[in-house]
């Protein structure tokens, strides 16, 4: 089993609102794995977890301007990854050429 921790605790150590974990869960910014109707966020998503609780109480980010940043980021990297893709194809299509 995945090392976790409960949105309790999480709520405790990181002095927020439980509403606030709720709504990053509700809007689909978290996952986590419930047992016994306790909420748990996996430790592996913790630095997530982290950023979006940073960005909200000590940037006052509303939770809709979350999810925009998130989009944006996640879109970011996907457009990262196809470029290097891309670079990558370039490259191996130059080598061929350079070949000949």
């Amino acid at each position: 089993m995945s090392e976790r921790i409960s949105r309790e605790e999480l709520v405790k150590i990181y002095n927020i609102e439980i509403t606030f974990f709720d709504e990053l869960v509700d809007g689909g910014l978290l996952n986590v794995e419930t047992e016994n109707e306790i909420h748990y966020l996996l430790y592996e998503d913790l630095p997530v977890f982290e950023r979006f609780t940073n960005w909200h109480y000590d940037l006052e980010i509303n939770l809709p301007g979350l999810e925009v940043i998130n989009d944006m980021l996640q879109k970011m990297e996907d457009l990262k990854r196809r470029n290097r893709d891309l670079m990558n194809k370039l490259s191996a299509i130059s080598d061929q050429y350079e070949d000949i």
